[in-house]
């Protein structure tokens, strides 16, 4: 017989004491501090401000050691801690043609005003384990280098001085804010933007891959890639102008997409963009294509009908947070529904084989 499972908080709260003894782990190993790994886990932090949509690295190092590194119960920290902030006003855009670049490159030019910056990157590392790391050796010291601090207008910038990409038309429109109001559909490009930018990294880069390999014909060139700090500015009415509030790092890429051209418009580029706190290349590179899928209607294109190319099934199912709580509800009790499920089942049975026995003759009859 099924009966319901009873328990009560003393159970949730040895179950919260557990995990605290489990997230400590062996006490004789020194405990990480948030320092430690803000500075030295700082792609998961970063990860962590950009899909929780908060800047603010010692509140995400925290998240990081409170989950036990799981990334998605850190975002959802972010998030929810997020909300309980009161909110001042709004900032400028910010001017990334002015960012204080520590890497910058393009894969579509070689020599290009401000130059290649090859930064802090993998890109070139041969990915093997590195056991100096294991034993906790001496790192050798990285030459000294001043971030381009110079203005270094977009490779973009080149194109459309010739006319050879689609040029993007300011808009004085305020863009609606998704972390107060929910998503609505159908949502223009600044709004899929904020929801690709928080959606889940690793959803955003299978729709992007997905773009490369034949399912939305999106073929992409890097423009440009930079990763660096920029100012943020806030307007003061009581002064009557802006001031700096501070500064933030940032990841954007801007990719060159080949376009044929359209009833109105003649062959060009077009563009894909991608924005994203902290340094997160492959975020921002698959933000950039499936912004770019997203735009088949509003550049005449034709629906090929990719995965990357709908809009509702890609802006839906982005955000990790939602998918979480939808996917790990159903381990929490569902004990009336699943006794409804069994009745049902028990009785179908029942009819079936009531059917069935009155079909088939009675096997001791028919041997007479």
């Amino acid at each position: 017989m099924y009966v319901a499972v009873k328990g009560g908080e003393r159970a949730i709260d040895n179950a919260h004491a557990w995990l605290a003894e489990e997230r400590r782990g062996d006490q004789a190993v020194s405990e990480l501090s948030i320092e430690q790994i803000r500075n030295q886990l700082t792609l998961a932090v970063n990860r962590v401000m950009a899909e929780g949509s908060l800047f603010d690295p010692d509140l995400a190092a925290l998240a990081i050691k409170q989950s036990r590194g799981d990334m998605i119960e850190a975002i959802f920290l972010m998030r929810a801690y997020r909300t309980t902030l009161p909110r001042f006003g709004y900032s400028r855009p910010i001017e990334t043609a002015n960012m204080a670049c520590d890497r910058r490159v393009s894969a579509t030019f070689k020599d290009v005003p401000g130059g290649q910056i090859l930064g802090p990157t993998f890109d070139y590392t041969h990915r093997l384990l590195d056991f100096a790391l294991a034993a906790e050796g001496e790192v050798p010291e990285a030459p000294t280098v001043t971030a381009a601090s110079e203005r270094i207008p977009h490779v973009a910038e080149f194109l459309n001085q010739e006319g050879l990409i689609q040029t993007e038309t300011p808009s004085e429109a305020v863009p609606p804010d998704l972390t107060r109001e929910p998503l609505e559909l159908p949502a223009d490009r600044a709004l899929r933007l904020q929801s690709l930018t928080r959606g889940d990294e690793g959803f955003v880069l299978g729709m992007a891959y997905s773009t490369q390999r034949g399912y939305a014909r999106n073929h992409a060139f890097v423009g440009e890639l930079r990763i660096g700090t920029v100012d943020v500015e806030m307007d003061i009415p009581e002064l009557g102008f802006a001031i700096d509030i501070g500064e933030i790092e940032v990841t954007e890429c801007e990719t060159v997409n080949q376009f044929t051209g359209s009833k109105t418009e003649p062959p060009q580029f077009t563009r894909g963009y991608g924005l994203v706190f902290g340094q997160s290349e492959r975020k921002s590179i698959s933000m950039a294509l499936v912004d770019r899928a997203l735009r088949w209607k509003e550049l005449g294109e034709d629906n090929l009908g990719a995965p990357a190319q709908d809009e509702e099934f890609v802006l839906y199912h982005c955000d990790n947070i939602q998918a979480t709580g939808f996917l790990e509800h159903i381990k929490l009790p569902h004990y009336v529904d699943f006794q409804s499920e069994l009745e049902l089942i028990r009785k179908l049975r029942r009819e079936a084989l009531e059917t069935v026995a009155g079909q088939v003759p009675n096997v001791a009859e028919a041997a007479e």
